[in-house]
Order: C-alpha cells, then structure tokens, then sequence
C-alpha cells in the first residue's frame, strides 16, 4: 500500500512537471484502438451533444480513462500479482472505456419517446417544402428548421443522396436510426414520392400528407393520453398523502387522549 501511494504521488508530480503527457501520449496511441470504435458511437455523440462534437477528443477521454483505471489496479495489486487480478484490472479497464457508450445508448433510448413524438410534426413541415421541391431538396431545406435531435440523420441522409446514391438504402438508413412507429413506413413513402413523375406527383403528395396526419392525430391522442395518467398519479399522490396525513393526526391524537 505504501508502495502504490509512492507511485501514485510520483506519477502526479511527474504530470505536474510536464515530465510524463497523458493527453499528447493518449493522442499518439489512440490509432491503435480505433478498432473498439462502435458503428453507431459517432450518431450517438451527435444526437447527445450535436453536430459539433469532437468525436476523437471524446474517444480519446474514454481510452484515457480506460488506461487509468487498468493502470491503478494493477499498482493495487502488485504486491502480489497474479494473472487473475491483471484479468481483474484489464475487464475493469474495459468497463470503465465502455461506459460512455453505454450512457450515450442509454440517453438516445430514453429519447426515442420524444422522437416519436415529434416525427409527425418534421413530417409535416417537409411536406409543405415537398410541394415546392423535389423530395432531395426538400430534405436538404428542412435541416435548419428540423428539430435538433434529426439534423445529424438528415445530414448524413443528403449526404448519400447528393453522393449520388438514388436507391432507397438511405432513407432506410435514416428510419433505422430512428426507429420509432412508422419510421420506416415513411421513408418508404417518401423515396416513392422521390421517383414519381409529375404527373402522379400530386396522387403521391396527398398519400403522403394524409398518412402524415394520421400520425399527428395520433401524436396527439398519445400525449392527451399521457397528460391524463399524469393527472391522474398526481391525483392518486395528493389523496394517498391527505389521507396520511390526516390518519397521522387522529392516530397521534389518539395517543395523545390515552396519554392524559
């Protein structure tokens, strides 16, 4: 113990001093654990904290961290290493790398909710430009005015359409990164109205806008729905508690009585 307290004032000094760099060494060998880069870890950190967000630097936090924790539980058991206590430090090392992840997968499940409720009402917005454009532009229009929870998706959404991509994977793509109800029944709808001619243009404009307004009424229903249960638990917590309460009163009052 005496051991690891030494080592672990040290090592601080030497990062005082400039001696030892964390972040430049973390810069220069994160390449090589690049290959622990989820597939969806770069959608996650827009959708969390926008499109700015610097993926590298947060990567780089989570090996970082990583190191660290591997590092300090192997100095916790040097003094009598054994290969299943650097197993022990290697699986808490990894834990704590993948905990980020787990937070961001956790963050976006959370708000699939809120996206399905808002998707009707994008929806419908696009719809208005759809009239006035072709299905790529329309799309292309709507980013600044889209909620920000679906900029990333419809940016990477143009981005394989203006790449020249004209089949329906990317807006597959899109639906699958936000599955929610009738996700991917839209984007089938729109990639439709994509390919129409002019004149079925207008046949396919009124398909899509009269499944849009089904999906806002039920928008609405649900959220009607929900502000009732709220009410209605709220209601449930105000009896429960007035009617503690005043059991509360009578059972001291009655202990009070019996008192005197």
């Amino acid at each position: 113990m005496i051991f690891l307290l030494i080592a672990v004032i040290v090592f601080f000094i030497a990062i005082y001093n400039k001696v030892i760099e964390p972040d430049k060494f973390i810069n220069e060998t994160q390449p090589l654990f690049k290959f622990l880069i989820e597939s969806d870890y770069e959608f996650l950190l827009k959708i969390r904290y926008g499109s700015d967000v610097n993926m590298s630097k947060k990567f780089g936090e989570r090996v970082r961290n990583g190191l660290i924790v591997m590092v300090f539980m192997i100095f916790l058991f040097f003094s009598n290493l054994q290969f299943t206590y650097v197993l022990f430090a290697i699986i808490a090392g990894f834990v704590t790398f993948k905990q980020p992840y787990t937070s961001l997968r956790a963050y976006y499940k959370k708000n699939l909710h809120h996206i399905n409720l808002m998707l009707p009402y994008y929806l419908k917005s696009l719809e208005i430009l759809v009239q006035h454009y072709t299905v790529p532009v329309a799309l292309s229009r709507s980013i600044d005015q889209a909620p920000d929870i679906f900029k990333s998706g419809l940016r990477d959404l143009v981005a394989k359409i203006e790449a020249g991509d004209m089949s329906v994977d990317p807006y597959m793509d899109f639906a699958k990164s936000y599955p929610v109800r009738d996700s991917m029944r839209m984007m089938r709808l729109l990639y439709r109205l994509s390919l129409g001619n002019q004149d079925r243009k207008q046949e396919q404009l009124m398909m899509f806008s009269r499944t849009v307004s089904n999906l806002q009424n039920k928008s609405r229903e649900q959220k009607y729905t929900e502000r009732l249960e709220a009410m209605e638990k709220r209601t449930m917590v105000m009896l429960f508690t007035t009617g503690g309460g005043i059991m509360l009163l009578m059972f001291l009052s009655m202990i009070m009585m019996m008192n005197y």
